[in-house]
């Protein structure tokens, strides 16, 4: 592609703007076409990013044959059903995380994006961060040795959407978000770990879900929340590799560590980025200068590719850069979230084959 690649956008609320804002950085897209049932809201939005085209309904939008991708910002119910009708319109997808509100739909999204041969990327904004790229380094070098264990944690002391004085209602609602703290961030921190130990396959999945620290009972009749503000699990993956998670919401406890990778050889903490290894049989722990990041983009300008989701799919729209498989890591993210959350609903352990069969469709008409 020899030109700026034209991009639409469904949904210009709290994350369609924060998409915007990270497209307007990017110098080799253009967002043309924005789409809102919103309409006073999509004009102040369309004026302020300067987007020449607006819809209010977004078969309307994708009718276009003059767009390349669109970027869909829906509430997480929504996903399935923009994101199919996006690549089955001939366009590239770019879809905000979780994939979907069910594994059943994020399913029938990857299936389509084979079906029509078209890229489907998903944000998964951790897989771009400096720690992420350090960490890769040293287990690609084999530093960890063999790895066998993972952790992945999330911590927000009392940060839950809408309850907690952000954001709007329908985050909390499972109708509408699929679920709560596990969707909303624990996807970034569990989708990091699959990256980094090269995507292992679960076998058995166990986990309990907590909704007990209190709330404004105004905000709980209004909002009807119904998630899940503490999610913990542990999956046991082929090859006897095992994750524990904790993902909190609201939690009446001090920060946890950062997510971790145990191996035979050495051991990595991720943010901050710390190594733990033996040399000379002499414990030794091993902190890393960011400015290296720095360095290695000066040596390699191709890294800026891997700089952020956006920047990564721009370079794949422009065939720079092969597209990571976001999608089929998004997938297992919620093949792990819906196993936690079967697991507590039956109160035992419960295997792949299980998940994939209680798994059910919860998208919304749109």
């Amino acid at each position: 592609m020899d030109r700026k690649a034209r991009i639409g956008i469904i949904g210009v609320g709290q994350i369609g703007k924060q998409h915007l804002e990270n497209w307007a950085k990017i110098p080799d897209v253009e967002v043309v076409a924005a789409c809102d049932i919103d309409t006073p809201e999509l004009d102040r939005v369309a004026e302020r990013f300067k987007i020449p085209s607006k819809y209010y309904a977004f078969r309307d939008l994708l009718k276009r044959d003059d767009l390349d991708a669109v970027d869909v910002c829906l509430h997480n119910n929504m996903h399935a059903p923009a994101a199919i009708a996006v690549m089955e319109s001939g366009k590239h997808c770019y879809c905000e995380k979780p994939m979907a509100g069910a594994y059943a739909d994020a399913a029938r999204m990857l299936e389509v994006s084979k079906a029509t041969g078209k890229m489907l990327h998903i944000q998964l904004a951790f897989l771009y961060t400096t720690h992420t790229k350090f960490a890769k380094r040293l287990i690609d070098a084999g530093r960890l040795g063999h790895i066998y264990h993972a952790r992945s944690t999330g911590y927000r002391r009392r940060n839950r959407p809408f309850v907690d004085g952000y954001g709007t209602e329908k985050f909390v609602n499972k109708a509408i978000s699929g679920g709560g703290a596990l969707y909303d961030m624990g996807v970034y921190h569990i989708s990091q770990l699959l990256y980094l130990l090269g995507m292992p396959a679960p076998q058995r999945i166990s986990g309990k879900v907590y909704q007990e620290t209190p709330i404004d009972p105004a905000r709980r009749a209004s909002s009807g929340y119904c998630v899940e503000e503490l999610g913990l699990g542990l999956v046991r993956f082929e090859g006897g590799l095992t994750m524990d998670i904790i993902e909190a919401w609201a939690m009446h406890m001090n920060p946890f560590e950062g997510s971790f990778i145990a191996g035979s050889e050495g051991g990595v903490r991720l943010d901050p980025l710390s190594f733990y290894s033996n040399i000379d049989d002499i414990a030794a722990s091993t902190t890393f200068d960011d400015h290296s990041d720095w360095r290695f983009h000066q040596l390699d300008p191709s890294l800026c590719a891997y700089d952020s989701s956006q920047a990564h799919w721009a370079a794949a729209l422009h065939g720079k850069v092969a597209l990571l498989p976001t999608a089929q890591i998004a997938l297992q993210t919620m093949l792990i979230s819906e196993g936690i959350y079967l697991s507590s609903q039956l109160g035992r352990e419960v295997g792949v084959e299980e998940v994939l069969a209680a798994s059910k469709s919860t998208a919304l008409t749109i």
